[in-house]
Protein backbone atom coordinates (compact mmCIF):
# COMPACT_ATOMS: atom_id res chain seq x y z
CA UNK A 1 0.00 0.00 0.00
CA UNK A 2 1.28 3.29 -0.79
CA UNK A 3 0.92 6.04 1.76
CA UNK A 4 1.49 9.75 0.63
CA UNK A 5 2.75 11.93 3.07
CA UNK A 6 1.29 15.52 3.31
CA UNK A 7 4.69 17.20 1.19
CA UNK A 8 3.54 14.61 -1.70
CA UNK A 9 0.51 15.50 -2.07
CA UNK A 10 0.32 18.43 -4.83
CA UNK A 11 -2.28 21.16 -4.38
CA UNK A 12 -4.72 20.38 -7.48
CA UNK A 13 -5.15 16.56 -5.82
CA UNK A 14 -6.65 18.45 -2.50
CA UNK A 15 -8.85 20.96 -4.00
CA UNK A 16 -8.66 22.24 -7.88
CA UNK A 17 -7.37 25.61 -8.33
CA UNK A 18 -11.01 26.50 -10.11
CA UNK A 19 -13.16 25.75 -7.45
CA UNK A 20 -10.79 27.33 -4.62
CA UNK A 21 -11.57 30.75 -6.84
CA UNK A 22 -14.79 30.02 -7.29
CA UNK A 23 -15.43 29.42 -3.52
CA UNK A 24 -13.01 32.26 -2.63
CA UNK A 25 -15.16 34.70 -4.91
CA UNK A 26 -18.53 33.13 -3.67
CA UNK A 27 -17.49 33.71 0.05
CA UNK A 28 -16.37 37.56 -0.68
CA UNK A 29 -19.87 38.12 -2.44
CA UNK A 30 -21.75 36.50 -0.19
CA UNK A 31 -20.15 38.55 2.86
CA UNK A 32 -20.92 42.01 1.23
CA UNK A 33 -24.37 40.42 0.75
CA UNK A 34 -25.15 39.37 3.91
CA UNK A 35 -26.73 41.01 7.47
CA UNK A 36 -27.35 40.00 10.71
CA UNK A 37 -26.31 37.04 12.98
CA UNK A 38 -22.80 37.59 12.51
CA UNK A 39 -23.61 37.09 8.96
CA UNK A 40 -21.77 40.53 7.56
CA UNK A 41 -17.74 40.49 7.01
CA UNK A 42 -16.19 43.78 8.37
CA UNK A 43 -15.40 46.09 5.40
CA UNK A 44 -12.00 46.52 4.13
CA UNK A 45 -10.81 50.23 5.74
CA UNK A 46 -9.33 52.85 3.24
CA UNK A 47 -6.42 53.50 5.33
CA UNK A 48 -3.81 55.12 2.71
CA UNK A 49 -6.11 58.09 1.70
CA UNK A 50 -6.20 60.72 3.51
CA UNK A 51 -10.04 61.85 2.97
CA UNK A 52 -10.73 65.69 3.05
CA UNK A 53 -13.13 67.64 2.88
CA UNK A 54 -15.25 69.24 0.37
CA UNK A 55 -16.12 73.46 1.41
CA UNK A 56 -19.63 74.44 0.74
CA UNK A 57 -21.55 71.40 -0.35
CA UNK A 58 -25.19 72.13 -0.32
CA UNK A 59 -28.52 69.53 -0.26
CA UNK A 60 -29.80 68.85 -3.85
CA UNK A 61 -33.69 68.49 -4.51
CA UNK A 62 -32.46 65.57 -6.79
CA UNK A 63 -31.52 63.65 -4.02
CA UNK A 64 -33.78 60.31 -3.09
CA UNK A 65 -35.00 60.14 0.92
CA UNK A 66 -33.64 55.90 0.95
CA UNK A 67 -31.09 54.27 3.70
CA UNK A 68 -27.45 55.50 2.23
CA UNK A 69 -24.83 52.55 2.09
CA UNK A 70 -21.77 53.04 4.16
CA UNK A 71 -19.01 55.00 2.95
CA UNK A 72 -16.98 51.52 4.04
CA UNK A 73 -19.45 49.86 1.86
CA UNK A 74 -19.33 51.37 -0.81
CA UNK A 75 -15.77 52.12 -1.45
CA UNK A 76 -14.47 48.21 -0.83
CA UNK A 77 -17.13 46.40 -3.21
CA UNK A 78 -16.82 48.39 -6.19
CA UNK A 79 -16.02 47.68 -10.08
CA UNK A 80 -13.28 49.61 -11.91
CA UNK A 81 -11.48 47.53 -13.58
CA UNK A 82 -8.56 49.17 -14.41
CA UNK A 83 -7.29 48.53 -10.36
CA UNK A 84 -9.05 44.36 -11.26
CA UNK A 85 -11.91 42.89 -12.28
CA UNK A 86 -12.64 41.83 -8.14
CA UNK A 87 -14.76 43.96 -6.04
CA UNK A 88 -12.13 44.26 -3.57
CA UNK A 89 -9.12 44.93 -5.91
CA UNK A 90 -10.14 48.83 -6.47
CA UNK A 91 -9.52 49.56 -2.74
CA UNK A 92 -6.24 47.19 -2.49
CA UNK A 93 -5.06 48.48 -5.78
CA UNK A 94 -5.44 51.93 -5.91
CA UNK A 95 -3.78 53.37 -2.63
CA UNK A 96 -1.06 55.12 -4.56
CA UNK A 97 -2.85 56.20 -7.54
CA UNK A 98 -2.22 60.30 -7.80
CA UNK A 99 -4.59 62.32 -8.69
CA UNK A 100 -2.99 65.34 -8.52
CA UNK A 101 -2.26 67.18 -10.75
CA UNK A 102 -4.96 66.17 -13.05
CA UNK A 103 -6.65 67.95 -16.08
CA UNK A 104 -9.18 67.24 -18.37
CA UNK A 105 -9.38 68.08 -21.80
CA UNK A 106 -12.29 68.87 -23.59
CA UNK A 107 -12.41 68.91 -27.39
CA UNK A 108 -14.14 67.72 -30.71
CA UNK A 109 -17.47 69.06 -31.93
CA UNK A 110 -17.49 72.38 -29.85
CA UNK A 111 -16.73 75.94 -30.05
CA UNK A 112 -14.88 76.65 -27.20
CA UNK A 113 -12.44 73.68 -26.54
CA UNK A 114 -11.27 73.35 -23.41
CA UNK A 115 -8.55 72.14 -20.83
CA UNK A 116 -9.71 72.12 -17.15
CA UNK A 117 -7.30 71.39 -14.48
CA UNK A 118 -9.34 69.24 -11.07
CA UNK A 119 -8.92 72.88 -9.52
CA UNK A 120 -10.81 74.28 -11.64
CA UNK A 121 -14.03 72.03 -12.10
CA UNK A 122 -14.17 72.28 -8.04
CA UNK A 123 -14.95 75.89 -8.56
CA UNK A 124 -16.72 75.61 -11.66
CA UNK A 125 -20.34 75.19 -10.15
CA UNK A 126 -22.03 74.83 -6.58
CA UNK A 127 -21.58 71.37 -4.99
CA UNK A 128 -24.18 69.31 -4.06
CA UNK A 129 -24.72 66.50 -2.27
CA UNK A 130 -26.49 63.97 -4.94
CA UNK A 131 -28.42 60.68 -2.61
CA UNK A 132 -28.71 58.29 -6.31
CA UNK A 133 -29.81 54.63 -6.53
CA UNK A 134 -26.96 52.78 -8.11
CA UNK A 135 -27.44 49.85 -9.83
CA UNK A 136 -25.01 47.96 -11.01
CA UNK A 137 -25.61 45.39 -14.52
CA UNK A 138 -24.29 42.23 -12.24
CA UNK A 139 -27.72 42.72 -10.08
CA UNK A 140 -26.26 44.56 -7.54
CA UNK A 141 -26.88 48.21 -6.10
CA UNK A 142 -26.31 50.74 -3.62
CA UNK A 143 -27.56 54.02 -2.52
CA UNK A 144 -24.75 56.65 -2.78
CA UNK A 145 -24.42 60.81 -1.80
CA UNK A 146 -22.59 61.50 -4.58
CA UNK A 147 -20.78 65.40 -4.42
CA UNK A 148 -20.86 67.03 -7.53
CA UNK A 149 -23.30 69.24 -10.11
CA UNK A 150 -24.85 68.41 -13.52
CA UNK A 151 -22.54 67.89 -15.84
CA UNK A 152 -24.73 70.42 -18.40
CA UNK A 153 -22.75 73.08 -16.36
CA UNK A 154 -19.46 71.59 -17.72
CA UNK A 155 -21.03 71.33 -21.35
CA UNK A 156 -22.32 75.00 -21.56
CA UNK A 157 -18.69 76.18 -20.63
CA UNK A 158 -17.45 75.18 -23.99
CA UNK A 159 -20.59 75.71 -26.33
CA UNK A 160 -21.20 72.32 -28.75
CA UNK A 161 -21.64 73.13 -32.33
CA UNK A 162 -24.54 72.11 -34.25
CA UNK A 163 -22.77 68.56 -35.09
CA UNK A 164 -22.88 67.75 -31.82
CA UNK A 165 -24.53 64.76 -31.10
CA UNK A 166 -22.57 62.53 -28.67
CA UNK A 167 -20.17 62.83 -25.97
CA UNK A 168 -17.46 60.65 -25.39
CA UNK A 169 -15.97 59.90 -22.30
CA UNK A 170 -12.31 58.41 -21.80
CA UNK A 171 -10.47 57.74 -18.67
CA UNK A 172 -6.61 57.73 -17.78
CA UNK A 173 -4.29 55.06 -19.54
CA UNK A 174 -1.53 54.48 -17.05
CA UNK A 175 -0.83 50.55 -16.72
CA UNK A 176 2.22 51.03 -13.84
CA UNK A 177 -0.82 53.20 -11.73
CA UNK A 178 -3.91 51.17 -12.88
CA UNK A 179 -2.49 47.38 -12.67
CA UNK A 180 -5.90 46.08 -14.60
CA UNK A 181 -4.80 47.76 -17.71
CA UNK A 182 -2.13 45.24 -17.73
CA UNK A 183 -4.64 42.64 -18.18
CA UNK A 184 -6.26 42.42 -21.92
CA UNK A 185 -10.29 42.74 -20.29
CA UNK A 186 -11.19 45.15 -22.17
CA UNK A 187 -9.25 47.57 -24.95
CA UNK A 188 -7.76 49.95 -23.15
CA UNK A 189 -8.34 53.25 -22.21
CA UNK A 190 -12.14 52.84 -21.26
CA UNK A 191 -14.10 54.60 -23.27
CA UNK A 192 -18.56 55.44 -22.97
CA UNK A 193 -20.36 57.68 -24.29
CA UNK A 194 -24.16 59.18 -24.03
CA UNK A 195 -26.32 60.87 -26.66
CA UNK A 196 -26.04 65.14 -25.73
CA UNK A 197 -29.53 65.20 -25.00
CA UNK A 198 -28.91 62.80 -21.98
CA UNK A 199 -25.46 64.42 -21.43
CA UNK A 200 -27.55 67.76 -20.93
CA UNK A 201 -29.81 66.41 -18.43
CA UNK A 202 -30.12 67.90 -14.88
CA UNK A 203 -29.52 64.05 -13.80
CA UNK A 204 -26.53 63.93 -15.57
CA UNK A 205 -24.05 64.65 -12.43
CA UNK A 206 -20.27 65.26 -13.11
CA UNK A 207 -18.88 63.65 -9.60
CA UNK A 208 -16.67 65.03 -7.65
CA UNK A 209 -16.84 63.66 -4.01
CA UNK A 210 -18.83 61.33 -1.98
CA UNK A 211 -19.97 61.59 1.65
CA UNK A 212 -19.18 64.92 1.20
CA UNK A 213 -15.71 64.59 0.78
CA UNK A 214 -13.23 64.41 -2.03
CA UNK A 215 -13.84 61.63 -4.39
CA UNK A 216 -11.90 58.27 -2.80
CA UNK A 217 -9.86 56.38 -5.44
CA UNK A 218 -11.70 53.58 -5.51
CA UNK A 219 -14.64 54.94 -6.75
CA UNK A 220 -12.78 56.86 -9.89
CA UNK A 221 -11.07 59.87 -8.18
CA UNK A 222 -10.46 62.77 -8.42
CA UNK A 223 -13.28 62.89 -11.48
CA UNK A 224 -16.05 60.53 -13.01
CA UNK A 225 -19.72 60.46 -14.57
CA UNK A 226 -21.98 59.34 -12.45
CA UNK A 227 -25.75 58.62 -15.03
CA UNK A 228 -28.16 57.26 -12.13
CA UNK A 229 -31.09 55.97 -14.61
CA UNK A 230 -28.04 53.86 -16.62
CA UNK A 231 -26.36 50.88 -15.36
CA UNK A 232 -23.19 51.71 -13.42
CA UNK A 233 -20.42 50.93 -16.16
CA UNK A 234 -21.74 53.70 -18.32
CA UNK A 235 -20.30 56.29 -16.00
CA UNK A 236 -16.69 56.34 -16.56
CA UNK A 237 -14.16 57.06 -13.55
CA UNK A 238 -11.04 58.99 -14.07
CA UNK A 239 -11.91 61.09 -16.67
CA UNK A 240 -8.79 62.74 -18.38
CA UNK A 241 -11.05 63.92 -22.13
CA UNK A 242 -14.40 64.75 -22.94
CA UNK A 243 -15.09 64.68 -26.86
CA UNK A 244 -18.14 65.93 -28.77
CA UNK A 245 -18.48 63.69 -31.92
CA UNK A 246 -21.27 63.64 -34.24
CA UNK A 247 -21.85 59.45 -34.37
CA UNK A 248 -21.91 57.47 -31.56
CA UNK A 249 -18.94 56.12 -29.93
CA UNK A 250 -17.89 52.57 -29.84
CA UNK A 251 -17.93 52.01 -26.03
CA UNK A 252 -15.12 49.43 -24.08
CA UNK A 253 -17.95 46.74 -23.18
CA UNK A 254 -19.59 47.56 -26.43
CA UNK A 255 -16.50 46.38 -28.84
CA UNK A 256 -15.58 44.10 -26.06
CA UNK A 257 -19.27 42.01 -25.78
CA UNK A 258 -21.75 43.67 -27.81
CA UNK A 259 -24.21 40.51 -27.57
CA UNK A 260 -24.59 41.63 -23.56
CA UNK A 261 -23.61 45.39 -22.97
CA UNK A 262 -25.46 48.00 -25.05
CA UNK A 263 -24.74 51.38 -25.87
CA UNK A 264 -27.92 52.80 -23.98
CA UNK A 265 -27.95 50.59 -20.92
CA UNK A 266 -30.66 51.90 -19.53
CA UNK A 267 -32.00 50.16 -16.02
CA UNK A 268 -34.72 47.90 -17.86
CA UNK A 269 -36.18 45.09 -15.74
CA UNK A 270 -37.93 43.80 -18.35
CA UNK A 271 -34.93 43.01 -20.04
CA UNK A 272 -32.12 40.32 -18.98
CA UNK A 273 -28.39 40.46 -19.27
CA UNK A 274 -27.62 37.10 -21.33
CA UNK A 275 -26.46 35.30 -18.30
CA UNK A 276 -28.95 36.19 -15.50
CA UNK A 277 -32.05 38.32 -14.85
CA UNK A 278 -32.75 42.24 -14.21
CA UNK A 279 -35.86 41.84 -13.04
CA UNK A 280 -34.69 41.51 -9.47
CA UNK A 281 -31.60 43.13 -7.32
CA UNK A 282 -29.71 43.00 -3.71
CA UNK A 283 -29.14 46.11 -2.57
CA UNK A 284 -25.71 45.87 -0.58
CA UNK A 285 -26.11 45.69 3.14
CA UNK A 286 -29.67 43.33 2.64
CA UNK A 287 -30.09 39.92 2.65
CA UNK A 288 -33.48 39.97 0.54
CA UNK A 289 -33.65 41.03 -3.29
CA UNK A 290 -36.04 43.84 -4.07
CA UNK A 291 -37.47 44.50 -7.07
CA UNK A 292 -35.62 46.47 -9.92
CA UNK A 293 -37.46 49.92 -10.69
CA UNK A 294 -37.63 50.92 -14.59
CA UNK A 295 -35.09 53.70 -15.12
CA UNK A 296 -33.46 52.27 -11.58
CA UNK A 297 -36.74 54.39 -9.97
CA UNK A 298 -36.14 57.96 -12.24
CA UNK A 299 -38.61 57.24 -15.13
CA UNK A 300 -40.54 60.39 -14.14
CA UNK A 301 -37.40 62.27 -15.04
CA UNK A 302 -35.79 60.52 -17.86
CA UNK A 303 -38.64 58.07 -20.06
CA UNK A 304 -39.51 60.82 -22.43
CA UNK A 305 -35.64 60.76 -23.24
CA UNK A 306 -36.47 57.06 -25.59
CA UNK A 307 -40.11 58.02 -26.39
CA UNK A 308 -40.43 55.76 -29.76
CA UNK A 309 -37.39 53.82 -28.58
CA UNK A 310 -37.39 50.34 -28.94
CA UNK A 311 -35.72 49.61 -25.83
CA UNK A 312 -35.28 46.07 -26.63
CA UNK A 313 -33.64 46.51 -29.53
CA UNK A 314 -31.76 49.55 -28.05
CA UNK A 315 -30.84 47.98 -24.63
Amino acid sequence: MLIKRPADIPPSEITPLQTWRARRRFLQQASAFAVGAGALAAPLPLRAQTREKLAGVRPSPFSIKEPQNTYEQITSYVNFYEFGTDKADPLRNSKAFKTRPWTVAVEGEVKKPRTFGIEDLLKLAPIEERIYRLRCVEAWSMVVPWAGYSLSELIKQVEPTGNAKFVEFHTLLDPQQMPGQKAAVLQWPYVEGLRLDEAMHPLTLLGLGLYGELLPNPNGAPVRLVVPWKYGFKSGKSIVRIRFVERMPTTAWVRSAPHEYGFYSNVNPKVDHPRWTQARERRIGEFFKRETLMFNGYAEQVASLYDGLDLRKFY
